[in-house]
């Protein structure tokens, strides 16, 4: 995409991610270094080397800070052509953000919930990336079938995925990582995410590369 359209993104990623927002550099970086080392000690987050989702998610949060503040060396292979704009990271990323995000949910909560239960998803609102980092990152390499025998552990979470838009095929995401289609190895695994990304590209807003749209190689 354009440098524009990446700036556009990155303040619609903060908009929509709110205080759970993700610098596209440190998580490119990280998934990089998952498919680099999957299910090994230099994993960021496997369940092979953690006892518990809790340690899992903790070390993906240090080794995510420590990329984002330069303090680890990196091999060039995970920071070439990363997405980054460092002043914007800074500032969609700091605690003030974070905690005016966190006010707004509150608010909304406050002004919308009709009864006590719904406050029980304030939380989650809170700690959506966590979440969403677990259930892809902890039982993507649990819960799930396979279609392909790969050197880890990783596995498809749902024959249809709708809850991960695409995401939760992770067994062929590890097969097929250079795939822009999470899905389409069996004919009811549709990745919605991907068909997303044709529409984006058939207007001009991305370009998506032969190889990221080719079958199977």
């Amino acid at each position: 995409m354009s440098n524009f359209t990446e700036k556009v993104c990155f303040f619609l990623t903060w908009v929509f991610q709110g205080s759970n927002y993700l610098s596209a550099y440190g998580y490119g970086v990280m998934h990089r270094m998952h498919h680099a080392y999957v299910d090994t000690e230099k994993d960021p987050h496997s369940p092979k080397y953690d006892s518990n989702l809790f340690s899992m998610m903790w070390r993906t949060k240090s080794i995510y800070q420590d990329i984002n503040n330069n303090r680890i060396e990196l091999d060039t292979k995970f920071t070439k052509n990363t997405p980054q704009w460092a002043k914007f990271d800074n500032f969609a990323s700091s605690t003030t953000s974070r905690v005016i995000w966190g006010l707004l949910y509150t608010l909304f909560f406050y002004f919308f919930a009709t009864a006590w239960w719904q406050w029980l998803f304030l939380p989650v609102a809170f700690l959506m990336a966590p979440i969403h980092g677990v259930i892809i990152n902890w039982f993507g390499h649990i819960v799930g079938y396979t279609n392909f025998q790969v050197n880890n552990t990783s596995k498809n979470l749902l024959p249809f995925d709708f809850l991960m838009m695409g995401e939760g095929y992770h067994n062929n995401h590890h097969k097929y990582s250079h795939r822009a289609n999470f899905g389409g190895i069996r004919w009811y695994e549709i990745d919605p995410t991907f068909y997303i990304m044709i529409f984006l590209n058939s207007i001009g807003i991305i370009q998506l590369k032969k190889r990221a749209i080719a079958i199977k190689s």
